[in-house]
């Protein structure tokens, strides 16, 4: 099967720079670089760029991102954004939405499918689940956004398959290397890649910590992860300061084999 995009760039912040889903060297893989794969292998002369950057807030994504994709002229753009904010206290997911409308109105203009995703559905995340109220009014946004400039969506939300911890990595923020891969099969079926829906395989069973065992992991994650963000964040400081996107140029995605991308 020939699909019609020869050429992918996807922008966002950690989500899509693929932490923490290890590769070569400091590197990420990710679900963005495993989906490039999954088209590369049916595309001829497939071209892919990732200018996502760790920590970035929307606007940030909007004014470093979306200008440098939007003169690269792919056929496609994946476009995640607006996470790290929400996770602001004085956030407002309806002003977050305005502008990434702006963001979508301009991609779409310029010519390229866009697929956008929804934020995750933090229920089973200590400290994170409180967010869940806000993240739902952003993705009601994104929803009719993604109806109004006929983009594809990956819904986040209604995965449930994300909804166990081996989907994520120690510091609950990022996804684990499987967690991306089935971020990525989903993607690729929204494209229709695939329709096997593998994205939802049952997990293995795990036998269940006993209560105390998952209240000290959770103190231990707050002190490890938490707290340190919370520092960045009121010292105005990103994990991603200095950082320059790891694929900026669109390029051939060299040969592409299930042991790298699986």
């Amino acid at each position: 099967m020939l699909l019609r995009w020869n050429s992918l760039v996807s922008l966002g912040d950690s989500f899509t720079e693929g932490m923490d889903d290890p590769g070569p060297g400091d590197t990420y893989v990710g679900w963005a670089d495993r989906l490039a794969g999954m088209i590369a292998r049916q595309t001829p002369e497939f071209r892919y760029a990732n200018l996502a950057v760790r920590g970035k807030m929307l606007q940030e994504i909007i004014d470093d991102q979306v200008p440098l994709a939007i003169s690269l002229k792919p056929d496609l753009v994946t476009f995640c954004g607006g996470g790290n904010d929400i996770m602001l206290p004085n956030s407002d997911p309806d002003a977050l939405a305005e502008v990434y409308e702006v963001a979508v109105a301009d991609l779409r203009a310029a010519g390229a499918d866009v697929v956008i995703f929804t934020g995750f559905d933090t229920r089973a995340t200590p400290l994170l689940r409180s967010l869940r109220g806000k993240i739902a009014i952003y993705n009601a946004h994104l929803w009719s956004i993604a109806e109004r400039y006929h983009c594809r969506m990956v819904d986040l939300w209604s995965m449930h398959a994300l909804h166990d911890r081996r989907a994520w990595s120690e510091d609950r923020l990022h996804l684990s290397p499987e967690g991306h891969q089935r971020v990525a099969l989903k993607a690729s079926e929204v494209l229709g890649l695939t329709d096997d829906h593998s994205w939802n395989a049952p997990w293995p069973v795990l036998e269940q910590a006993d209560w105390v065992t998952q209240r000290k992991a959770d103190l231990k994650w707050a002190r490890e992860y938490v707290v340190p963000w919370i520092g960045r964040t009121l010292r105005g400081e990103s994990m991603g300061d200095g950082m320059a996107p790891k694929r900026p140029e669109l390029l051939p995605l060299a040969r592409c084999t299930e042991e790298n991308y699986q």
